[in-house]
């Protein structure tokens, strides 16, 4: 299958490389030349043509780079076509493209990917959004990309990214377990070996994981982290999770706690935190410390 891919960041280069090792034939578009085969999204859409439907795949970060990515393919691609979203867009903004590509009748596929830079080699795990015979239509390029069971028809539009970004948030929540578990160990005067303690863990472990794998390797690389700064960006995802939580009266407060550890993360010296020592020493007259 031809299809084209807009967007080869990291992950839009590596499913391309991916699809183009199964013997489908990739059309990359980039806001960067050095890495576009083609010089602008008409000519990406331009380069599908002989194809039963043209297949667009979009790449680009969630919010208006996709909005304006979809809006403008609305214009250039016909009835029958089908455009896939494979960042990770908010599920709302999924339901509103599917409508206004619709106007048009041109399919739409949100699918939520995870595997990050391993998924080239190792492949993806892919849950999408549509109708079944988009899916269908999907298919060979679905194949193509995921690992052996990777891949799950989860219901209509809007679901894929909705099941994506529920995985987010899980994920949030597993890395601030082991990040907090590691933090313990180094913190308690016990002379622990650490590297051989997380290592051990990923062994028969109930609390084994691919999360675990990555964090033991890490550690053994480098054991006090000393190279990496204790400052994590959160990228939408797990805030929407707590949004939608929220809205449907979910509780969800492993999620939670672990997006705002990241808030934490990104302080020099604590507004809150002065506050609380402000009041230990009005209160109790606990000693503080000047900054």
């Amino acid at each position: 299958m031809r299809i084209s891919i807009i967007g080869l960041g990291k992950m839009g280069s590596n499913m391309s490389e991916r699809l183009g090792r199964s013997g489908h034939e990739v059309v990359g578009y980039d806001r960067d030349p050095d890495k576009a085969d083609v010089a602008s999204l008409e000519e990406a859409v331009r380069a599908l043509d002989g194809q039963p439907r043209r297949v667009a795949w979009v790449m680009v970060p969630a919010g208006e780079p996709t909005n304006a990515t979809v809006e403008e393919l609305s214009g250039l691609l016909s009835d029958g076509d089908l455009v896939v979203d494979g960042g990770n867009s908010n599920f709302r903004d999924s339901q509103r493209h599917a409508a206004l590509l619709a106007e048009h009748g041109i399919g739409f596929v949100d699918a939520g990917v995870s595997g990050g830079v391993w998924g080239l080699d190792e492949g993806y795990c892919i849950m999408a959004g549509g109708s079944a015979t988009d899916i269908d239509h999907l298919a060979p390029i679905f194949e193509a990309l995921v690992i052996e069971d990777g891949f799950a028809h989860v219901g209509p539009v809007g679901t894929g990214h909705y099941v994506k970004m529920v995985h987010n948030g899980i994920e949030y929540a597993l890395m601030e377990s082991y990040a907090e578990g590691y933090e313990l160990l180094t913190a308690v005067n016990l002379d622990i070996d650490v590297t051989a303690s997380l290592e051990v863990w990923r062994h028969g472990s109930v609390v084994r994981s691919w999360l675990l794998d990555l964090l033991a390797e890490g550690v053994a690389k480098d054991p006090g982290l000393t190279s990496v700064r204790g400052y994590a960006d959160d990228s939408g995802e797990g805030r929407w999770t707590v949004e939608e939580a929220i809205a449907n009266a979910v509780p969800a407060p492993a999620i939670s706690a672990a997006l705002f550890a990241r808030f934490a993360s990104r302080q020099d010296d604590s507004p809150a935190m002065k506050a609380i020592a402000t009041l230990r020493n009005q209160f109790g007259g606990h000693a503080v410390q000047s900054s």
